[in-house]
């Protein structure tokens, strides 16, 4: 396994180590965790550690990517594994959100979907021998979803101060990337799709 897949793999692990930070009942074991106040914003101690994480997390596919390309590591285990590790990252963060009411549970659905469908289609094509890389819309819509779980985990800080909602917008902006790229990778693959009807 070259180093860009393990990069991935170890993104795929940190998953589970943030669910536990961020879902550990604490109190049950009378742990006390500290908040942080910023102007009339509170910030969970809680959030802090698992922002830390997802950072450590989104680095990865980043790091992953630059160095499949440059040092030309691009394989088709790499194809799969890399949207799958952005997946479980970012799916489960929602997830966790929507569970806790901290955002809607619409858009989560709607983006879980896309996933969803998107697979499909992708082990549709790869059953014809075709593999389908992440596209431009496709790693523009991980990009506004990390950057939505960041402001989240932040509760909004800095834009709270100044009453802008910016982690709403991004999350609905994530949705709504989602949702076109899920169409851009059926148009890509509606011939496949359409053959095997």
């Amino acid at each position: 396994m070259n180093l860009p897949n393990k990069l991935s793999c170890f993104r795929m692990a940190i998953v589970p180590l943030i669910v536990l930070v961020m879902l550990f009942p604490y109190a049950q074991f009378s742990i006390a965790m500290p908040d942080f106040q910023f102007g009339f914003v509170t910030l969970p101690l809680k959030n802090i550690l698992v922002l830390v994480l997802f950072a450590i997390a989104s680095f990865t596919d980043f790091l992953d990517g630059h160095i499949a390309r440059s040092r030309n590591l691009i394989t088709s285990f790499g194809k799969f594994i890399d949207p799958i590790a952005d997946k479980l990252l970012v799916n489960t963060m929602f997830v966790m959100f929507a569970a806790t009411a901290v955002v809607p549970v619409v858009p989560v659905i709607i983006m879980i979907w896309r996933d969803t469908i998107v697979d499909g289609l992708r082990m549709n094509a790869a059953q014809k021998g075709k593999v389908v890389a992440a596209g431009f819309l496709g790693k523009l819509k991980t990009v506004t979803q990390m950057l939505a779980i960041i402001v989240i985990l932040l509760n909004n800080l800095p834009f709270e101060l100044v009453r802008f909602p910016m982690s709403d917008f991004l999350l609905w902006f994530a949705t709504l990337i989602s949702v076109a790229s899920g169409i851009s990778y059926f148009m890509q693959l509606k011939d496949i799709i359409m053959e095997s009807m």
